[in-house]
């Protein structure tokens, strides 16, 4: 099965899942063998002939985007002769299954350096060789992320299609090629304006345009009686094309592929329409089709929007299905294996459509009976769970359903049907659980709960850090829990260490190499090694400068971006994320104008000087996240023109948060703010990326913090705020947020300068629904957490005035942040959730 793959390599090679040699004992003995080195060569003369090739075609003299576009073409053309290769490989994998990862965003950010490190060829080189009037960072820079995803779910993603490459997983990723990202965001006067992200302006040289697969999809219409079975009739006809974008493996020549769909309508072009002049009428139903390319989550405040997502999720679940079965019976011809030889993994309830679409295509496709067709959904599919919050799980209403998807919703009635008739035999003596488990929430408008639909249907069921998983079947998902103890299991999130260390910061990577080897670049609990050296001299003087031209990098970028000048010799205070009300961006902002009242009343004192960071965007909807970035940029305004305060305290927002902008801040922070309220995050790998790259971590005892702490030890670490279960507690007792202003008047004078209109010049009541929120409400319990955060922020200003006993506790954070590989996450993947039992059955 997929774990005996993974122990062998892959394809039977004498080359670890790495491309590293082995011995006996399957340990790693050498960094790189002759044959790689000669391969490396080959591989690095093939490119430059190839680049030279795409670069006469393009532009003379060369520019950065012509150097850009001819080098990616370049690389994928060597890419694409692996990627055949291991497609074919993967075709006879044998008893090994195949891995499908469903998830509606993929962070993928750039791809060209992430191209060159896979290739081992060194960028700078080919570019100095061929095109002498670019330079490779020029070129890197010319290049767009690509738009799609959002925050952690999709980067998650992008980690895991890195990691099943390396490791030789066999494996598809399948998403949507979305035309413009979610949005860019742009600032106008304080405020978040969404435009278009248009990062395919100058083309996509990733992907493969795969002409010859193409698959219908239907959307309305009735169902019909179809002999002894049922007929779906949809209304609308789309057909699904499929884009291959290439994810190299590291040390190794497998890659990973990530099939995007692009939807175009079935219905040809009525040209007497058209040519009557009749332009709108024709091609209403093209219009209709391209929507589903255009955005990433179309805002959800209207109907039309959320139907456009439920079309999206859906186009996603039923082309990937197609897919995977056709490529199933090309190399079987037995549809009922499909489960046994292959996964199908939804990443959240995004594709949780997935059980009802593969019910529809064996039941009225392949002439399945229900016992069969279901044994074969409950073998293939499995789901991760990414939130505690029972408001952020995905319920559409049954009227939507109806008229959209009415043999899914016949389809999921059978199968509440069914699973309601085990409940109630199972729980005789508690009737009301069927009504807490059912499929369909019958309370108000009736919707289908599209995780209960998941876990149903689900052989496991993951969280992703231990706290999570623990809280998930505690509070969520407790009902479900007691019926099916063994389906629910952790797995702790990861990132992949070749783009968040290797790439990211190539000088701090250099500099372990130098102290404990190469070894951690293919085995991420190699940096164990550094613990033992974190007080030695030297190495801390590497450490911090290499930290200082990291800073430097990114304060030239401010510079360049916001005419602001940073010091970087001040503490880089970073918060960099998705802005949600959970994630307590405004937490910060409390402790920011504290920290300004103090120093304004108290300028003699000792003040260490901080630049605080923050970026991330805000749902276009979210108007409570939106007052929060609104009054982020208007404080900045504030401190940043007061010369009371000077270099003491500096705040900065950079705008359009992304990758590539990740992977300029995160090597350069000092301090990683993780604020969010214990027990509301699921498990963040922003924190990983930070504290991996020597940032120290100031955050609450939620998520993967926990572990981070226990693996590096708490007392490297900045821990504040109240636990999950103090949460919990103070909830059922009558949190009241005014006994906190009452007592604390430091968080009153906080409070009252933003009601005040201090930050709001000319609009004292702009910030009006913000302060209610906070003073009557406080959801997410800023006021009981905000003095035990800045007593927290003074134990870190202590520490960082001690340079030495800084850089210490950063490399020791280095240290402890092995087994946060992706590599690691994907194996127990394998290992607890993918590979069936022996037998072949599902779980119970």
């Amino acid at each position: 099965m997929l774990t005996a793959l993974l122990q062998r390599g892959g394809s039977g090679s004498q080359i670890n899942r790495a491309g590293m040699s082995m011995n006996k004992t399957g340990n790693v003995i050498d960094n790189k063998t002759p044959a790689l080195h000669a391969q490396s060569t080959s591989v690095q003369r093939e490119l430059q002939l190839e680049f030279r090739r795409q670069l006469a075609q393009r532009s003379d003299p060369a520019t950065a985007i012509a150097g850009m576009m001819a080098a990616a073409s370049a690389c994928r053309t060597l890419l694409a002769d692996r990627w055949a290769a291991t497609q074919a490989q993967d075709a006879m994998r044998g008893a090994a299954r195949r891995v499908h990862y469903l998830s509606m965003e993929f962070l993928i950010g750039r791809a060209l350096d992430n191209a060159f490190a896979a290739l081992d060829v060194p960028c700078e080189q080919v570019v100095a060789q061929q095109a002498q009037s670019v330079s490779a960072e020029a070129m890197l820079e010319s290049e767009a992320d690509a738009a799609l995803g959002n925050g952690g779910l999709g980067r998650l993603a992008a980690c895991f299609l890195d990691s099943f490459a390396t490791l030789g997983l066999p494996s598809f990723g399948y998403g949507m090629r979305y035309e413009n990202g979610m949005f860019a965001q742009r600032i106008q006067d304080g405020c978040q304006v969404e435009v278009p992200d248009d990062w395919m302006q100058q083309g996509n040289p990733w992907e493969l345009a795969r002409h010859e697969i193409s698959y219908p999809v239907g959307l309305g219409g009735v169902v019909e009686r179809d002999g002894g079975g049922r007929r779906w009739n949809p209304a609308v006809r789309l057909t699904a094309h499929a884009y291959d974008f290439i994810v190299p493996g590291h040390g190794t020549e497998k890659v990973s592929t990530l099939r995007q769909w692009q939807a175009e309508s079935a219905e040809p072009l009525d040209l007497g329409t058209f040519c009557r002049g009749e332009q709108l009428a024709s091609a209403t139903h093209r219009q209709q089709a391209d929507s589903l390319n255009w955005v990433l989550y179309p805002d959800d405040s209207t109907v039309a929007g959320r139907e456009l997502r439920l079309k999206q999720e859906y186009f996603l679940v039923s082309s990937s299905l197609q897919d995977m079965l056709a490529r199933h019976l090309r190399e079987t011809s037995d549809v009922s294996t499909f489960g046994r030889r292959n996964a199908v993994h939804l990443n959240d309830t995004h594709p949780a459509l997935a059980p009802a679409e593969l019910m529809r295509l064996l039941l009225d496709q392949h002439g399945m009976t229900w016992d069969d067709a279901w044994r074969v959904v409950r073998d293939a599919v499995s789901y991760t769970n990414h939130t505690l919050m029972p408001e952020a799980l995905e319920t559409w209403p049954v009227q939507m359903l109806q008229s959209l998807l009415p043999r899914h919703l016949e389809i999921i009635y059978e199968i509440n049907l069914r699973f309601l008739d085990q409940v109630r035999r199972k729980f005789p003596a508690d009737p009301a659980m069927a009504e807490r488990v059912s499929l369909i929430d019958e309370t108000g408008e009736r919707r289908v709960r599209m995780a209960s639909l998941a876990i149903v249907a689900s052989r496991k069921v993951n969280g992703v850090s231990a706290l999570h998983s623990a809280l998930m079947v505690e509070t969520i998902f407790a009902d479900y829990a007691a019926i099916w103890p063994d389906r629910f299991l952790n797995i702790t999130n990861g990132i992949t260490p070749r783009r968040w260390l290797m790439q990211a910061n190539p000088a701090l990577s250099a500099v372990i190499d130098q102290h404990i080897g190469r070894q951690w670049r293919h085995d991420l609990d190699a940096l164990a090694a550094l613990a033992g050296k974190a007080g030695q001299k030297k190495l801390g003087q590497q450490f911090q400068k290499t930290r200082l031209a990291n800073k430097q990098r990114l304060a030239d970028h401010i510079r360049r971006e916001l005419g602001m000048t940073i010091d970087p010799a001040s503490m880089f205070d970073v918060q960099i994320k998705r802005v949600h009300e959970y994630k307590r961006q405004l937490l910060n902002v409390l402790h920011v104008i504290h920290r300004y009242q103090a120093i304004i009343a108290n300028p003699a004192a000792h003040w260490t000087p901080r630049t605080v960071i923050f970026a991330g965007k805000a749902a276009s909807a979210y108007q409570a996240a939106k007052r929060v970035l609104r009054v982020i940029h208007n404080l900045a305004r504030v401190v940043n023109s007061d010369p009371r305060v000077g270099d003491r305290l500096r705040v900065v927002f950079l705008p359009n948060y992304g990758v590539s902008l990740a992977e300029k801040i995160i090597p350069a922070a000092d301090l990683s703010e993780q604020l969010s309220t214990a027990g509301t995050e699921a498990s963040g790998t922003g924190n990983m990326k930070f504290a991996l790259n020597g940032a120290l971590t100031i955050g609450t005892w939620d998520g993967a913090n926990i572990e981070m702490a226990q693996a590096i030890g708490e007392e490297n670490m900045f821990v504040f705020g109240l636990r999950a279960a103090d949460v919990s507690k103070m909830k059922e007792l009558g949190y009241d947020p005014k006994l906190y202003l009452e007592q604390d008047h430091a968080l009153k004078r906080v409070v009252d300068a933003i009601s005040g209109g201090e930050f709001s010049p000319g609009d004292p009541r702009r910030y009006h629904l913000l302060v209610d929120s906070l003073t009557n409400r406080d959801t997410f319990m800023l006021m009981a957490d905000f003095r035990s955060y800045v007593e927290t922020q003074g134990r870190v200003d202590a520490l960082f005035d001690d340079p030495a006993a800084w850089t210490e506790m950063a490399l020791r954070n280095v240290a402890g942040m092995g087994r946060f590989s992706a590599d690691r996450t994907v194996r127990e993947y394998v290992n607890q959730i993918w590979s069936l039992p022996a037998d072949g059955a599902a779980a119970s």
